[in-house]
C-alpha cells in the first residue's frame, strides 16, 4: 500500500473583503504553492448602504451599520491568522461624496484599508473570477453581476473578453428612481425597460454580433433569483448554486408569477434573502429584457463574483512575491483544474489513481452503449477515479467513506450539484459495500443518478481490483464480451494473482448491472484463482 506523501502547506492566509452597495462579504482562504487557494472561511453582512437610494451622500446610519459590521469582520480575519486584507469598495462607497470620509473611518476604526475600484476594473475582477468557477461549454457567454448601485456585463469566451462595462443601473439605485407601488405598476415596468433599453444600447448590439445564447450571472441578487427557480422546478440546489442551469422558458414562467406578487407574498418565496425583498424586482425586470431582446436560451449561475477575482488578481500580480510555482492549471477548464488542485491538496496516490482510471475508462468505452450511460459520465467517471483514494487524506480506515465526504464539500468548481454528487458516490464505492438504499447519500439520489452511479461504481470496481498492489502490475487489458459472459485477458508485469483476486472479490456489483458472468485470465498463466466467496458479514462493510 503506498504511504501518503507530505501534505502542501499554505504559503498565505488573505481576505478578500467586497464593500458592496448592498452587503459587505468577506472570503478568508489559503493560497498554495502551485498557485491555488481554498477558502476555509466567509462572512456576508448586509448594510444597505443606499436605503434611500444613490445619494450624494452616505447617511451616517449607513455609515455605522459599515463600521459594526466591519468590526466584525476583522475580529473574523485575526481569529482565523489572516495576514492580508484586500477591500475594494463599490459603487455606493466611490460615488458618495463622503465615500473618504467613510474610508477614513474604516482604518481609524477597524484598521482595514479599503480601495474604492472603478466600474471597469469591477467587471474586469468578476469576469476573471466566473472564468475560474463555471465551464463555457465552449461558447462565447454573457456574464451579469446585478449589484445594487451599478450591473457589470462581460462578454467572453474561455480566451478571450470581448467587451465589459460597469452600468449604474443596480437594483437599489433602481428602485429608489423608479419603484413606487407595491408590488411595481405596468406603468413603471414600462419606464424602467425604457432606462435598462436606452443604458444598455451598446451592450444589445454586443450580444447580437457574437450570437449569445447563455447568460451567467453572479452575486446575490441572481443567486436569490436562480435558488426561487430551483424550488419552484425542483431542481436540487442543497449543496450549491455554483453551475446551476435553468432555461429561459423556466424563467420567464417564475418571473411572470413573481413580479405581481406583493411584499407579505414575496416574503413568502423560499429562496429568497428577506433583506432583498423590496429591491428585487428591477433585477428580475432587467433580466427578463435581456433574455427577450437578446434571444437567451439559458442562465448559468457562479458562486465566484468580485471577491474571488481579487484573489485570482493577487495570485498573478504577486506571484513572484509569494514564490509560487504556477503549475499548468490542467488546462483552462474550471473542472478539470478545480479537480487537480484537490488532488494535490489531498496529496493524491497519482500513479495508482491514474492507473487505476485508465482501466476503469476502457471499461466504460467498451459498455456504454450496454449500460446506456450518457456521454458526459465518461468525464464523471474519469475524475471519480482520478479522486477515489483521496479520504486517506483523513485517515486509511474508511478512507471510501472519506472520499465521499471530501468531493462533496470541497467547493469543486464547474459542477452541477447532480454531477458532484455522482462522483461522489462513485468513488465513495471503490470498495467495501455495493450502493444501498440504506446509505443516507445514495438514497438521497433520484433514482436515474442512483443507477448511473451503480453501473460506473461497478466499472470502477473491477478497475480497482485490477491494482490491488498498488504498483500498476497491469501492463494491458483486452475484453472480450461473449455475450453470457465477459473475460478480461491481462498481461503482467510480475505475478497476476494478486490483481486477479483484487478484481474478482468486487466483480459482484459488475455482474449485477451487466447480467453476465466476469471471469479473468493471465495471459502468460491462464485463470489462477478463483472468485472470493461472498462476504457473510457485509452490513459490517456499509
Amino acid at each position: 500500500m503506498n504511504t501518503m506523501s507530505s501534505v502542501a502547506t499554505p504559503v498565505k492566509r488573505i481576505a478578500a473583503l467586497d464593500l458592496g452597495t448592498n452587503s459587505f462579504h468577506v472570503v478568508l482562504v489559503d493560497i498554495y504553492p502551485d498557485g491555488h487557494f481554498h477558502t476555509i472561511d466567509k462572512l456576508k453582512e448586509m448594510v444597505v448602504l443606499a436605503e434611500k437610494g444613490m445619494k450624494h451622500q452616505l447617511s451616517e446610519a449607513a455609515m455605522d451599520r459599515g463600521i459594526a459590521a466591519l468590526r466584525r469582520i476583522k475580529i473574523l480575519c485575526d481569529s482565523q491568522g489572516v495576514e492580508q486584507i484586500l477591500a475594494y469598495a463599490t459603487s455606493a462607497i466611490r460615488e458618495a461624496e463622503n465615500g473618504g470620509a467613510f474610508i477614513q473611518r474604516m482604518i481609524d476604526e477597524t484598521g482595514i484599508k479599503a480601495h474604492a475600484i472603478s466600474g471597469r476594473k469591477e467587471a474586469q475582477l468578476i469576469g476573471k473570477a466566473v472564468k475560474h468557477a463555471v465551464s463555457y461549454d465552449g461558447e462565447t457567454v454573457l456574464i451579469v453581476d446585478i449589484g445594487g448601485g451599478s450591473v457589470e456585463f462581460i462578454v467572453a469566451n474561455q480566451a478571450e473578453v470581448f467587451y465589459s462595462t460597469s452600468e449604474k443601473v443596480g437594483v437599489a439605485r433602481m428602485t429608489a428612481e423608479y419603484v413606487s407601488t407595491d408590488p411595481m405598476a405596468p406603468v413603471e415596468i414600462k419606464r424602467l425597460q425604457a432606462h435598462y433599453s436606452d443604458k444598455l444600447s451598446d451592450l444589445f448590439v454586443q450580444l447580437d454580433r457574437h450570437k449569445i445564447r447563455t447568460l451567467i450571472g453572479s452575486s446575490g441578487t441572481m443567486e436569490n433569483i436562480a435558488a426561487m427557480v430551483a424550488s419552484r422546478q425542483s431542481i436540487t440546489a442543497s449543496l450549491t448554486l455554483n453551475e446551476l442551469t435553468f432555461s429561459a422558458r423556466s424563467y420567464k414562467e417564475f418571473h411572470q408569477a413573481f413580479i405581481k406578487m406583493n411584499r407579505r407574498e414575496r416574503l413568502g418565496e423560499k429562496g429568497l434573502d428577506e433583506k432583498r425583498v423590496d429591491i428585487i424586482a428591477p433585477g428580475l425586470v432587467l433580466l427578463e429584457l435581456i433574455i427577450r431582446k437578446a434571444g437567451i436560451e439559458r442562465i448559468k449561475i457562479s458562486e465566484s463574483a468580485l471577491r474571488e477575482g481579487m484573489i485570482w488578481d493577487y495570485i498573478d500580480n504577486e506571484k513572484e512575491a509569494l514564490e509560487l510555482d504556477l503549475l499548468e492549471r490542467e488546462g483552462a477548464a474550471p473542472r478539470r483544474r478545480s479537480v487537480f488542485e484537490l488532488l494535490r491538496k489531498c496529496s493524491w496516490h497519482e500513479k495508482h489513481s491514474r492507473h487505476v482510471t485508465k482501466m476503469a475508462l476502457q471499461l466504460f468505452d467498451f459498455f456504454q452503449d450496454e449500460l446506456a450511460l450518457p456521454d458526459g459520465d465518461r468525464e464523471l467517471l474519469e475524475y471519480a477515479g482520478y479522486l477515489h483514494d483521496i479520504g486517506y487524506y483523513i485517515s486509511h480506515r474508511k478512507h471510501h467513506k472519506h472520499a465521499l465526504y471530501i468531493i462533496r464539500n470541497a467547493d469543486l468548481r464547474g459542477f452541477t450539484e447532480d454531477e458532484i454528487n455522482v462522483m461522489a458516490n462513485v468513488a465513495r464505492y471503490h470498495r467495501r459495500s455495493t450502493p444501498k438504499k440504506r446509505h443516507k447519500r445514495y438514497r438521497k439520489l433520484d433514482k436515474p443518478l442512483r443507477q448511473r452511479v451503480k453501473k460506473m461504481a461497478a466499472l470502477l470496481r473491477v478497475a480497482d481490483g485490477l491494482d490491488r498492489s498498488h504498483y500498476q502490475n497491469v501492463q494491458q487489458l483486452e475484453i472480450e464480451d461473449e455475450g453470457q459472459s465477459v473475460t478480461l485477458y491481462i498481461t503482467t508485469e510480475a505475478d497476476p494473482e494478486l490483481e486477479i483476486w483484487g478484481a474478482m472479490r468486487k466483480a459482484h456489483l459488475f455482474e449485477q448491472v451487466l447480467g453476465k458472468s466476469l471471469e479473468i485470465y493471465s495471459k502468460e498463466k491462464g485463470k489462477v484463482v478463483d472468485r472470493e466467496p461472498p462476504d457473510p458479514f457485509p452490513e459490517h462493510k456499509a
